[in-house]
């Protein structure tokens, strides 16, 4: 097919970002035409797939990282609470579409799972007691408790305490606010919704060049992966949600927004269990703290997961390198997405990151003993027997410019888009697909300057609390909470 006529919007990458996209886009602008377009026979294959991330709904309640220590030894609440707004935007997003019908039963994708925060030594328990202080009064963050008593602590998971030495220093905080979510299945359910109300879905369709034409409208060559057939697509605008995938097609477009950005691949897997014995003593996603040098996404964590239903628990995740951008791409990845304009910058995290390549190294190379103990440090009693190791996804960091060190490893997500609004992708990685929503309301404020004001009262309906923030509002945040743990069936 070679279409000369532009359609409205074309959506490429078949995960969560371009599925939230969609569905904003399908009751903002229903008469837009949209096709999306995804390299793969499935959907969610990379980083929204439910084994290649931990589904954890980030809201802050249980990472440190998103709380970390300001000079002085100070704690400041202002990045965990930002992050849990934008995770309620999320959760209303979900909840509407619940309402509406476009969204099966919420069971199917998102279940209540309380948030815990484990840690050990005396100076972590500290921390951790003062970030409680910090959090336990903010209106997103109500009902978290804290104690440094195993006996507490074993109750709320007993894999945590049972045969820990006696005398250990440890403390744990736990919020029923938290949740597990299936991001693999929302997608799906979310590209059925679309597809029902006229979204083209392309599969095994890959994007391989994209060039604006003179008027504004972007030229997208594709590649058929079964039989190698070329066509072309013509869009008024373009959203790259590639994943990893997303830099080489953003260096491709010619955008001068990208110059300066490049990518940092880091590689991982996890432990899982399905022992029914094991899964029915632990019913929370537990989280540590980051080993030196190791990357926020690498921070230990022990999660409950719901799975098409099924219950098991997940650990990891365990760092590496490789070059690959995308679990099913090519370990050319990183040499091909090098320019002239991006060369420093990567260089320049190079020789500020030096403990993080020690630490990815060290993983690399970790033993399956060294994977059992770092276990051990969550599980006393684990035994590798009853665990059995998976790849997870890949993950891209955003590495670009910056003044003073000449470049800057980022982690999150990034939004780039073009001056005129035309084109825009997403780079960079968690707390990702829990804040999708926000990312993407974000990215038609930024892209459709002279739409917005017109869609507002249509995002009220959507998202109630667009435009204010939660936080400010004890009343509001208490009434948002209830509101979409109703239509959600969670329990808090």
């Amino acid at each position: 097919m070679n279409s000369t006529e532009p359609v409205d919007v074309v959506l490429i990458g078949g995960g969560i970002m371009s599925a939230t996209l969609g569905m904003l886009l399908k009751e903002l602008q229903p008469s837009w035409k949209i096709e999306v377009y995804e390299r793969l026979g499935e959907l969610a294959q990379e980083s929204s797939n439910p084994w290649n991330n931990a589904g954890t709904g980030h809201a802050a309640l249980c990472e440190l990282n998103y709380m970390p220590e300001a000079p002085g030894g100070k704690l400041t609440a202002d990045k965990a609470v930002s992050i849990n707004e934008q995770f309620q935007i999320s959760r209303q997003l979900w909840a509407h579409l619940v309402k509406t019908g476009a969204l099966p039963a919420p069971g199917r994708f998102i279940n209540s799972t309380p948030h815990m925060t484990f840690v050990q030594g005396k100076a972590n328990v500290a921390y951790l007691r003062e970030r409680h202080e910090v959090l336990k009064d903010q209106p997103l963050f109500t009902g978290m408790e804290f104690s440094d008593d195993p006996e507490v602590i074993g109750g709320w998971t007993p894999l945590l305490t049972k045969k820990r030495p006696a005398g250990q220093k440890i403390a744990a905080t736990r919020s029923d606010l938290g949740t597990d979510v299936d991001f693999g299945a929302l997608t799906s359910f979310m590209f059925d919704d679309l597809t029902r109300h006229g979204v083209d879905l392309h599969m095994n369709q890959q994007v391989t060049d994209l060039t604006q034409n003179t008027d504004g409208s972007w030229r997208i060559k594709l590649l058929r992966q079964v039989g190698q057939t070329r066509s072309t697509v013509n869009a008024k605008f373009v959203f790259v949600g590639a994943g990893g995938g997303g830099l080489a097609l953003l260096q491709k477009s010619g955008i001068p927004e990208i110059k300066g950005f490049g990518g940092f691949p880091i590689s991982g897997q996890f432990l899982r269990t399905t022992n029914p014995e094991l899964v029915a003593q632990h019913q929370a996603k537990v989280y540590g703290k980051a080993g030196v040098g190791a990357p926020p996404m690498s921070v230990p964590h022990l999660d409950t997961r719901v799975v098409d239903g099924e219950m098991s628990l997940l650990f990891g995740p365990y760092a590496g390198f490789s070059p690959k951008f995308l679990k099913s791409s090519t370990w050319l990845d990183l040499p091909f997405s090098i320019r002239a304009h991006n060369l420093g910058p990567m260089l320049a995290v190079a020789r500020h990151n030096f403990d993080l390549m020690k630490y990815l190294i060290g993983e690399v190379f970790a033993s399956r003993n060294a994977k059992l103990k770092a276990l051990q440090e969550f599980v006393p009693t684990a035994k590798m027997g009853d665990w059995e190791l998976i790849t997870a996804g890949q993950r891209v960091q955003v590495m670009k410019k910056d003044a003073a060190k000449g470049g800057v490893l980022q982690m999150g997500t990034e939004v780039i888009t073009s001056a005129d609004g035309t084109i825009a992708g997403l780079l960079g990685a968690s707390p990702g697909a829990s804040t999708a929503a926000p990312i993407m309301v974000d990215l038609l404020a930024r892209c459709f300057p002279d739409r917005i004001a017109g869609w507002e009262p249509k995002l009220r309906t959507m998202i109630p609390s667009y435009g204010t923030q939660l936080s400010d509002d004890p009343a509001a945040a208490a009434a948002s909470l209830a509101a979409t743990a109703k239509v959600l069936n969670l329990t808090a």
